[in-house]
């Protein structure tokens, strides 16, 4: 049983301009597919117009269709979502919905060093070409001297496993050196020790000088309860129309990743989607109908476990991620956080926003850190940015705070 390789992952370019292109996803099932593959869609920066999903426990069909950018590298996209598929010969007699398996080998850590001259824009630059070379970010630290020298420190790993070689770093060097011209002064990348990988992942508790009042952080607990209420966002449960799954229905207003993070809290809850359908009925509204079961093969009878995953579910669509600026002293420092999968993957392409809403405000960045922390009962990682206010603020922190946000949640 089994599919060529080439054919599990098929891009179908419209045939009329305006037209979505059609992703469809034809594999072996496990729990988490539909999440893993969400946010590659979600990196490469496309958006999902409507998706359906099925499955019969073992091989699963997933159709997204999604508009992408003159930039988007299509057959790039392909290659990362074929990775994320398990094995075609995996689906014979090997059941995916396991609880317990073997976690993979962490990717190996690299410490890149870069050495400017500060100018405005320069961390989203960096940010850029860091992304379109597939290079995650894990923490980063970016302070900047009164000389007008910027220190970037970058932890970063390699989706392409490729960065201890010589001509991969060449190439890193060169596409910095091209986007950053003559205010590049040195560029040094070197592997990190286990010991140092782990320090790079920051403290685990959240440090006293942030409180979960500033990020508006609220606890997803046993607490949390059918009377919070979520302006537009209505999630559902209903039992009563298939003998073996229960129905969730969700009506929310779009924004980007929004299908990811309904995938990603249904993989952190180990929930198994039979059969699902996203549309976008207006330009702000969607609709999604999801077929679930645990993983145990039943349906969700238990009310407080329903109700659990009913408000988990409306908290991360109606807030998916946190932002806040607070006075440090006669300086502003921005925060943003977002939940970390319990697989240990952080929300994509959430620095690159930031950096790009500061760029388009003209505000600069004088230092710059991400580290995780836990927060309530979640792991969160969480980016501050201390502004670069010169002679003053030239946008409120209301505005900023309001375009930061904006950008993240693809809003125009």
């Amino acid at each position: 049983m089994g599919i060529p390789y080439e054919d599990v992952v098929m891009i179908r370019e419209p045939d009329k301009e305006g037209e979505p292109t059609v992703i469809t996803v034809n594999c072996p099932d496990k729990t988490g597919l539909g999440c893993d593959l969400c946010r590659i869609i979600l990196f490469f920066g496309l958006t999902i117009f409507r998706g359906d999903v099925s499955t019969d426990g073992k091989w699963c069909y997933l159709v997204f269709w999604v508009f992408g950018k003159p930039s988007t590298r299509w057959g790039l996209l392909k290659k990362r979502l074929s990775g994320a598929c398990p094995s075609c010969s995996s689906a014979s007699g090997i059941s995916f919905y396991q609880t317990k398996s073997e976690p993979p080998k962490p990717p190996d850590v690299f410490l890149l060093k870069l050495s400017c001259l500060d100018r405005k824009g320069l961390l989203h630059d960096v940010t850029g070409v860091l992304c379109e070379l597939e290079l995650t970010i894990k923490r980063v630290k970016v302070s900047t001297t009164p000389d007008g020298r910027v220190m970037d420190l970058f932890f970063v790993t390699d989706t392409r496993g490729l960065l201890h070689t010589k001509k991969r770093k060449d190439d890193t060097r060169d596409n910095l050196e091209t986007v950053l011209g003559v205010y590049m002064i040195s560029c040094d990348i070197e592997k990190v020790g286990p010991e140092i990988s782990v320090c790079s992942q920051g403290s685990t508790f959240l440090p006293p000088d942030i409180t979960e009042d500033m990020l508006n952080l609220k606890k997803h607990d046993q607490h949390l309860n059918e009377s919070l209420s979520f302006e537009g966002v209505s999630v559902t449960m209903d039992n009563s129309l298939s003998p073996a799954h229960t129905l969730v229905q969700i009506v929310c207003q779009d924004h980007k990743g929004l299908l990811y993070d309904i995938m990603r809290t249904l993989k952190d809850y180990n929930i198994q989607i039979s059969y699902g359908r996203f549309t976008t009925k207006t330009k702000t509204e969607c609709e999604v109908d999801l077929f679930i079961m645990q993983d145990d093969g039943k349906k969700i009878v238990d009310p407080s476990k329903q109700s659990m995953l009913c408000s988990r579910l409306r908290m991360e669509l109606y807030s998916p991620l946190r932002v806040a600026s607070v006075s440090r002293g006669p300086d502003t420092e921005l925060m943003v956080a977002n939940p970390v999968e319990l697989s240990g993957k952080g929300r994509p392409l959430v620095f690159y926003d930031i950096t790009l809403a500061l760029k388009m405000l003209n505000t600069g960045i004088f230092t710059a850190k991400i580290c995780r922390h836990v927060i309530g009962d979640r792991e969160w990682e969480v980016y501050r940015v201390l502004l670069d206010e010169g002679e003053g603020l030239s946008v409120s922190r209301n505005m900023i705070e309001e375009s930061v946000r904006k950008m993240l949640m693809g809003w125009p």
